[in-house]
């Protein structure tokens, strides 16, 4: 045994105790315990600091709204001073990872450049009422009857002159085409009325004759009588004659110019006729447009065949196919007067929305093929172009063309005291929808529940997680969402969560 075996056994303390008593008992010593207790003191102070720091942690959290911004200014105003700018994915510009947020994948901060480039709008979040709408496609059509006028050849004859362009705009009265008349029929009406005319000159002068002489006495009364009962004949033999004229396409001045110059009719002039419907209000003051030309100077056209073709465009319809269970909506909305929008596509920027309209019709037979439902409502066009030519050629241009698709939003629905946004503001993730709101210059994530979606809005609960007054990114709200996934090293598909 060791001697320090032999100073640590119990046998040896015993003696050594019994021998010299217990006050010359050496004091038991153990050389790991000073490090014993040296490493529970420092245990204890480790526990607490770590508490400490879980507290500021959990504090610094909680108050993340107020301290946040404040940090990210500061940090774009460090940035800035060191002549580098921040890009929508968190990185400088001039460095790898300069201003790149590891440690925070729910906010990001946007330079003004990269705002720019994604076209950022801000929509502030307001309460107010909203009304659910079926969505129903739609056409723009003519209105039968009345957007199209054909004009046809009123007699037979050889067009000599064509006076409106394809396209062009005239007004009522205004001269469309000159025929030569060539009519075996038309001349020999025309004939016989100069002669009735001629006839009835005569007679009405063999009257006033007689009846000078009659009342001398110098002639009988009955001679005066029958030259009168024959000038009530050719009186209406004139009459009927004219109706014929008029009948054949001449107009009421173009028989009085032959009566009175006493020389037939060789040629006519087709003239446009007025609007089916005058209103005051019609946007291009009652012009119908040139839509067909079907003859050329120098083709022979008999009576009826059809000239041209004018188009008023002023008031057209839409057409509405909706669903059959649908019908009680639409008979209630078109009943009730309701007022519903529709979405007309005209160019890349999107739909034009036009509200205020209402259904006037609604058919009642249901199509069988395919189940349609086709309702009417009246759509009030714009004139966006009118320019005249130095030749004295006007042409008009009209915003809304039949053959557009439309969408017609009817509501059905009122719902009031609601959340809404525009829906490019609200960004889907598997279950998750988000928006980003603003705070400071940068946006943080934000989940929310969606309530209702359509293809223009969407009405969030109002849980608290926003507020009227907080504002939200509309357009732009997918990039944003796109380099916040960049950022936390978890890129999304390209049109993950994103809504066309």
């Amino acid at each position: 045994m060791s001697p320090v075996g032999l100073r640590r056994h119990p046998a040896v303390v015993r003696r050594r105790i019994d021998r010299h008593g217990p006050e010359a008992a050496p004091e038991k010593s153990d050389p790991l315990q000073g490090h014993r207790r040296r490493r529970r003191r420092t245990t204890a102070k480790g526990v607490a600091a770590a508490a400490a720091g879980l507290m500021l942690v959990a504090a610094g959290y909680v108050s993340r709204d107020s301290w946040v911004p404040k940090a990210g200014q500061l940090w774009g105003v460090s940035q800035r001073s060191g002549g580098q700018t921040t890009g929508l994915d968190g990185h400088d510009q001039a460095g790898a990872h300069a201003g790149h947020d590891h440690g925070d994948d729910t906010s990001l901060r946007l330079s003004e450049q990269a705002r720019k480039n994604i076209g950022l709008q801000l929509v502030t979040v307001e309460l107010r009422d909203f009304c659910r709408t079926i969505n129903v496609p739609a056409l723009i059509k003519k209105r039968p009857g009345r957007t199209d006028i054909k004009v046809s050849a009123p007699m037979t004859g050889i067009v000599t002159r064509v006076y409106p362009l394809r396209g062009e705009a005239v007004a009522a009265g205004q001269p469309l085409f000159d025929l030569r008349l060539t009519h075996e029929d038309l001349v020999d009406t025309q004939s016989a009325f100069l002669e009735t005319v001629e006839q009835l000159d005569v007679i009405r002068r063999e009257v006033d004759r007689i009846a000078k002489v009659t009342s001398s006495g110098a002639v009988a009364g009955k001679r005066l009588l029958e030259r009168r009962y024959e000038q009530q004949q050719a009186e209406a033999r004139l009459r009927a004659q004219r109706q014929a004229l008029v009948l054949h396409g001449l107009t009421e001045e173009q028989v009085r110019r032959i009566e009175t110059a006493r020389r037939l009719l060789q040629q006519v002039t087709v003239f446009a006729p007025p609007p089916v419907e005058r209103t005051d209000s019609h946007p291009a003051g009652h012009l119908l447009q040139v839509s067909r030309i079907d003859v050329e100077p120098g083709e022979h056209v008999e009576a009826g065949d059809l000239l041209c073709v004018l188009s008023d465009h002023g008031t057209l319809y839409i057409e509405g196919r909706a669903f059959e269970e649908d019908s009680a909506d639409l008979t209630e909305a078109a009943t009730q007067g309701t007022e519903i929008t529709a979405l007309i596509e005209t160019s890349n920027r999107g739909p034009r929305t036009v509200s205020g309209l209402k259904i006037f019709y609604v058919e009642n037979e249901v199509e069988l093929e395919s189940r349609a439902l086709r309702f009417y409502v009246e759509l009030r066009n714009e004139l966006v172009r009118d320019e005249q030519t130095a030749d004295g050629h006007r042409f008009i241009g009209w915003r809304f063309k039949p053959g557009q698709r439309v969408q017609l939003l009817v509501p059905v629905e009122r719902w009031e005291n609601r959340l809404v946004l525009p829906v490019d503001a609200v960004v889907r993730e598997g279950p998750e929808w988000f928006v980003f709101q603003e705070n400071g210059d940068r946006f943080f994530r934000k989940s929310v529940h969606v309530q209702y979606r359509d293809q223009r809005w969407v009405v969030l609960a109002n849980d608290g997680t926003l507020f009227p007054g907080d504002r939200v990114a509309a357009s732009g709200a997918y990039q944003i969402h796109l380099a916040m996934k960049n950022k936390a090293g978890g890129a999304a598909a390209p049109h993950a969560g994103h809504h066309h």
